[in-house]
């Protein structure tokens, strides 16, 4: 008789009740769930979105007969109290031509500000036109160009005077609109990174504590459009109600378009430190990410703004921008 060495199969009764790792459930993620930044999400969806034709013909042609109605009122209105009493009357139409007044200097401001963000895109152009071309001629024209669009600003005075001393001795382009960035862009860009820092603090203060529902998203709404418009004054846009709405919408076409909006991994690690966002409540997580698109928000705005594109400067890191504005108001521990 041989002793059998072999390996022993010994079969088993089907114990998992005929479940095959093919035909398992799928496993739970236990990981909560990372911060979208919902508020700036909805923001962004808002200031893109497009409306149909039939829908601004019908808002053109409501607002029309709106006006009309308004205006035979008021017409109406005036000529019957100067039939009852003349005074009174003329009183009122006093109030109604300076209320018409009013509304023409406003529309005329409005118009002014539409044209300076106008001769900042054609400024931007033209900077670009003139790093491109590399030419000593037309860096100079830039620099004339640069210091009739901001002459009058107080701020600027010191870094005006400084730059016509310096041009005449710099004889390469490149070289020469460098030192301009340097000696104009660079107080304006500190201006600049301290709205986006005041921006992003309000809107992930309000978004972590306030609990009422769409309170974040106006929030953010608000003070993205108050953040653009700030932003463009500070570098010589002078933008009006009309323009902080093209601005902001043009910002947030720009940022849809590359993907900036959503939240990644680079996003995440920047501002939570490799695992804050794990160790905070769900509703600060969100206000700190809601923060951190709008400084992304703001990053993107200083670039439509800015007449020189960033070279000589660094652009702002967003990371740097969220520390600086989120600095004590959520703690790490």
């Amino acid at each position: 008789m041989t002793k059998d060495n072999g390996p022993v199969l010994i079969e088993l009764e089907d114990i998992n009740g005929g479940v095959t790792p093919a035909t398992a459930p799928v496993v739970p993620d236990l990981t909560p769930d990372i911060p979208q930044g919902q508020a700036i999400q909805t923001m962004a969806v808002l200031a893109t979105r497009r409306p149909s034709v039939l829908w601004r013909l019908f808002w053109a042609a409501a607002l029309g007969l709106l006006l009309t109605a308004l205006s035979v009122a008021a017409w109406d209105f005036v000529f019957g109290l100067l039939g009852r009493n003349i005074w009174l009357g003329r009183a009122v139409l006093a109030g109604l031509g300076l209320f018409v007044f009013a509304g023409l200097g406003l529309a005329f401001r409005e118009w002014i500000a539409l044209a300076r963000l106008r001769r900042v895109d054609r400024l931007q152009d033209d900077v670009a036109q003139a790093v491109q071309s590399g030419e000593l001629v037309a860096a100079k024209g830039i620099l004339g160009q640069l210091t009739r669009f901001y002459r009058g600003r107080e701020d600027l005075r010191w870094a005006l005077e400084n730059l016509a001393t310096q041009q005449d001795e710099i004889l390469d382009a490149d070289a020469l609109l460098d030192v301009a960035e340097r000696e104009l862009m660079s107080p304006l860009d500190a201006a600049a990174r301290r709205e986006v820092e005041a921006a992003a603090r309000q809107v992930a203060m309000v978004t972590a504590i306030v609990p009422l529902a769409l309170a974040d998203v106006v929030t953010a709404l608000a003070s993205n459009l108050k953040m653009v418009r700030r932003i463009a004054e500070i570098y010589g846009g002078r933008a009006g109600t009309f323009g902080s709405w093209r601005l902001l919408k043009g910002v947030m076409l720009h940022l849809v378009a590359t993907g900036a909006v959503a939240v990644g991994d680079d996003l995440i690690s920047s501002i939570a430190g490799g695992g804050l966002l794990s160790k905070l409540s769900r509703r600060f997580g969100e206000g700190v990410v809601n923060g951190a698109l709008t400084a992304r928000v703001g990053v993107a705005a200083m670039e439509v703004c800015r007449p020189m594109p960033f070279r000589a400067l660094k652009r702002p890191k967003v990371a740097v921008l969220v520390s600086s504005a989120l600095k004590g108001l959520f703690s790490k521990t």
